[in-house]
């Protein structure tokens, strides 16, 4: 320990280190640099770069390293960011310093440029994303993708009794999905004004087991578009207020009651939410997780309750 300490490299790995993500943090809270590309590719391949051109390599990754994952903890600590998120970041952050360090650490292998100690020099590969951040931000018109989510059930239940169940919901209190355990918000109840056209739902949610959040999860409050007992129920999302997701929108709620038989259900549940986080390829499928998990939790209750109001449910057989 005392030899990793001491190696100049391996401090001045925390320091580049600091200064490179400490840098697009603050571009990011002052709506200078978006939740693209730049952020999430671009400054780590740079930061990489910069920690590869150091003399001594014996030290300067496991530096690299454990500064990005205190610096982006730390976000944790006064809310600016959920658990979750940090930790969906990691994956995706850790192994671009990683290439950018052996791109470096390859040239100079073949000797097309000299190792360094000197702090200005680092610093030359944050320029790119400083150029970057204000260009993509200046040109990107249209920054949100729009993402339809579907989740589908069978209930051995009438359309009309799942409808009624689900239409408004007292308590939601089910076994929670691995992430609502973790960050993710959870549904705590769904009150519904009016049962009409242009009526208003309110869902209340609460923060996750561990998030760090004061004051709950917030609320979504949809207006009622179409509405057709044992049918259909569709709602636009209004208003939203969910604590630390500023990149996450919600557009639309649709249930769906479609009949199997005679004596059961087919629940279609679609969410239609926005996002402007990038590269998609990485972000979507995980926000599709955490939506999917959301309907589980609703479907759980959703059994759970119909069990309490019409008894036990019966087999599709009969």
């Amino acid at each position: 320990m005392k030899s990793i300490l001491s190696d100049r490299s391996f401090r001045l790995s925390i320091g580049i280190t600091f200064i490179f993500l400490a840098t697009g943090i603050a571009f990011l809270f002052l709506g200078w640099v978006n939740y693209s590309w730049v952020l999430f590719i671009l400054l780590p391949i740079v930061l990489g770069i910069s920690i590869g051109a150091m003399p001594n390599q014996k030290y300067v990754l496991r530096g690299a390293s454990v500064t990005t994952i205190i610096l982006l903890a730390a976000m944790y600590i006064p809310g600016l960011s959920g658990l979750l998120c940090i930790v969906m970041t990691l994956p995706l952050i850790i192994p671009l310093i990683f290439a950018g360090y052996v791109f470096t650490h390859l040239i100079r292998r073949y000797r097309q440029i000299k190792g360094t100690d000197q702090l200005s020099v680092l610093l030359l590969p944050l320029i790119p994303f400083l150029i970057a951040a204000p260009t993509e931000q200046s040109l990107q018109t249209n920054r949100e993708a729009v993402i339809e989510v579907k989740t589908e059930q069978v209930f051995a239940y009438t359309p009309e009794q799942v409808y009624d169940a689900i239409k408004s919901v007292d308590t939601l209190d089910a076994d929670k999905p691995f992430l609502m355990n973790f960050d993710l918000p959870i549904p705590v109840k769904c009150v519904l004004e009016k049962e009409e056209v242009g009526g208003l739902r309110t869902c209340y949610f609460k923060a996750g087991k561990l998030s760090n959040a004061e004051f709950g999860g917030g609320t979504i409050v949809e207006k009622i578009t179409r509405l057709e007992r044992g049918k259909v129920l569709k709602m636009d999302v209004i208003d939203y207020n969910l604590i630390g997701r500023k990149w996450l929108g919600f557009k639309e709620a649709i249930y769906y009651f479609e009949p199997v038989g005679t004596r059961a259900c087919k629940l279609t549940r679609i969410t239609t939410y926005t996002s402007v986080l990038t590269p998609r390829v990485y972000w979507e499928p995980l926000e599709k997780i955490g939506i999917t998990q959301e309907h589980d939790y609703v479907f759980s209750n959703l059994k759970k309750d119909l069990r309490r109001l019409y008894g036990k449910e019966k087999s599709l057989d009969q």
